[in-house]
């Protein structure tokens, strides 16, 4: 796998793609917690937090992962070099973990500059340290099992076609869903006698939960379970390929 691994890496970072990707996501996440005003502005808020980027990172990865992972197998069906990869003597789980692994090791790149607002607001606050540092590190876990679960979501809609543009669409659409698409289900009034049913499908109810601080299992098993299911779907789909 680790050959893989680092070719997966290299290749994203052989182009200016990936630098862009997230220098997007650091400007943009970057100036409506610093420059722009309102209540996003930490410095306007007078909280020492870092709420702002817990509430704005899962929108931004909406768009973000779906741009990492949308190239993963589309590019690769497209081109021939799928074919060429499953002849291998690698699995398609190997291959699907490898390519998952990648895409998420990339988003935790894009985070890692994030940790600077960490050290720049527990020097701000007064008195020094005032800061709740285990709800911080909970949301920063929350966040990447979020972005964990995106990452599962965009291969499987990169499997399914040769088609970029399509496969990021995809992706994020269906990351949009799972995010929000279930709380706004579980609100209607059709559906008041079972909404909390609903809302523990959806991913925003456990990424809340886990925010707070507190690692629930259950939400750990939640996160593992729809990133688990995607990951076979994907190797489900790959493998069918080799079924015509």
């Amino acid at each position: 796998m680790k050959p893989l691994l680092m070719k997966e890496f290299s290749a994203f970072f052989a182009s200016i793609t990936g630098y862009l990707i997230i220098i997007i996501f650091l400007v943009i996440l970057g100036l409506f917690t610093w420059v722009f005003p309102g209540h996003f502005n930490l410095l306007d808020s007078g909280y020492a937090n870092l709420d702002t980027v817990f509430i704005l990172s899962p929108w931004i990865f909406l768009f973000l992962v779906p741009a990492v992972t949308m190239r993963m197998f589309s590019e690769e069906k497209k081109t021939g070099t799928l074919d060429i990869l499953i002849t291998r003597p690698i699995s398609d789980l190997t291959i699907v973990v490898a390519k998952f692994i990648t895409a998420l090791l990339l988003v935790i790149v894009a985070l890692i500059p994030t940790l600077l607002y960490y050290i720049t607001i527990w020097y701000l606050g007064n008195p020094v340290g005032n800061i709740d540092s285990g709800a911080t590190w909970g949301s920063y876990i929350g966040l990447i099992f979020l972005a964990a679960i995106y990452v599962s979501i965009g291969l499987y809609a990169s499997s399914i076609t040769d088609n970029q543009i399509i496969a990021f669409l995809l992706g994020a659409v269906l990351s949009f869903v799972f995010f929000f698409g279930f709380d706004a289900l579980g609100g209607l009034p059709f559906f008041s006698g079972f909404s909390n049913i609903i809302y523990n499908i959806g991913i925003s109810e456990h990424y809340k939960s886990i925010s707070r601080g507190v690692v629930d299992s259950r939400d750990i098993v939640y996160f593992l379970s729809i990133i688990t299911i995607f990951i076979l779907l994907t190797k489900t789909k790959l493998a069918s390929r080799k079924w015509k």
